[in-house]
């Protein structure tokens, strides 16, 4: 049996995970250009930048940051840099969770054990994985609390799903669901929402049974939208598509920070947690990838049904004093904005807008606006 031992963090340090797709800038199709790039990139982005399952996309890893602004910083200049790079090679970056049109069955594995591994165990599990997404880690002082925190995290995941949906079309179609990245990703064995778990002992001897029965070969094969991560000593949140753009990352980051520094502090202070069914929040995680941001979600206090934009604000409000220690109060507020702004919500309005084209040509403009929409330069950080 392996001992993982939880590092301890004694601040909410951040650390910020963005999966962006490549696109070639005149058929806006998904390219597997990831090589060319890397091979492009200054030595100081090696370790930022990295190549993902499919050689389409990349993913772009933040150092460890103390406020939301620095992340705003961190990300700003790997893509500045990135850009060069990808506009050498004559491609787009396309903030979205799934591609609208490329098909998953075209898409060329990364030469990598580990991936080719994967794909022989999982078969077309693995291959449909062309999803992007993005993970927040939050710094926490023990394995114990990390355990609490997701456990107490979880009723507010749905909100972050239908905050940041950003994935209605996928291999061509319109789906119907505002995150069809989730659906996709839920077809992993071990994806989705966690269990619960009492403590870090249970969440060791869980992962240690994993492995020694054969259903998972590392740690790393735990997928689920929120769990602890020993090596950085973090609660890392998975369940949210990438984004439209970089103020809404940051926007959703400042959530994040924020309600896990609350939460971590009601543990401290002993506060009572009152409980939940899981099915409750199994639900209000449907309705987020059905209806994104014009989903009724159920509180899971008072079993009431209030929509996506008054929570947020609700919560907002909420967690305020928190965010002025935090030094992110332009970020947090930010968050207001994003039930009117998602990426979902944007890419129906671009195919609805051209609808005397073709739907192939209705698809391609969703590809080309989304990207010409992209604003991470237009505010100061």
């Amino acid at each position: 049996m392996s001992v993982l031992r939880f590092t301890h963090n004694d601040r909410p340090s951040i650390g910020v995970e963005i999966e962006l797709q490549l696109v070639d800038e005149t058929s806006y199709a998904l390219r597997p250009a990831i090589e060319a790039v890397l091979g492009r990139l200054p030595k100081e982005l090696h370790q930022t930048v990295k190549p993902e399952l499919m050689q389409s996309y990349l993913e772009i890893n933040t150092g460890v940051c103390n406020t939301v602004r620095d992340v705003g910083r961190d990300l700003s200049h790997t893509l500045e840099e990135l850009e060069k790079v990808t506009d050498a090679e004559g491609l787009k970056l396309l903030w979205a969770a799934t591609h609208p049109f490329s098909r998953w069955e075209d898409q060329a594995i990364t030469v990598n054990d580990r991936y080719f591994l994967l794909v022989d165990l999982m078969q077309d599990v693995a291959r449909r994985l062309v999803t992007f997404g993005l993970h927040v880690h939050i710094g926490v002082d023990s394995g114990d609390k990390a355990v609490m925190i997701c456990d107490r995290m979880l009723r507010h995941l749905p909100l972050l799903l239908a905050l940041s949906s950003n994935s209605p079309f996928w291999n061509g179609r319109r789906t119907g669901l505002a995150s069809s990245r989730s659906k996709i990703m839920e077809d992993l064995p071990t994806a989705g929402l966690p269990h619960q778990m009492r403590n870090w002992s249970e969440y060791v001897w869980l992962i240690n049974h994993l492995m020694d029965t054969g259903f998972i070969n590392t740690i790393r094969e735990i997928w689920w939208d929120i769990r602890p991560h020993h090596n950085f000593g973090t609660v890392e949140i998975r369940v949210c598509d990438v984004p439209a753009n970089l103020q809404q990352v940051l926007a959703l980051t400042a959530l994040v920070q924020c309600l896990v520094t609350a939460i971590d502090r009601q543990i401290d202070e002993g506060t009572y947690f009152a409980e939940y069914h899981p099915m409750m929040v199994q639900q209000n995680k449907w309705r987020a990838t059905r209806y994104g941001s014009d989903a009724q979600l159920v509180d899971s206090d008072n079993y009431k049904q209030r929509s996506v934009e008054e929570t947020t604000n609700s919560l907002v409000e909420y967690l305020q004093p928190i965010a002025e220690e935090l030094n992110c109060v332009e970020e947090l507020g930010w968050a207001e904005q994003l039930p009117h702004e998602t990426g979902s919500r944007q890419q129906l309005h671009i195919f609805d807008t051209h609808v005397d084209a073709a739907d192939d040509e209705r698809l391609r403009r969703v590809v080309q606006e989304m990207i010409n929409r992209n604003d991470w330069r237009q505010f100061e950080l």
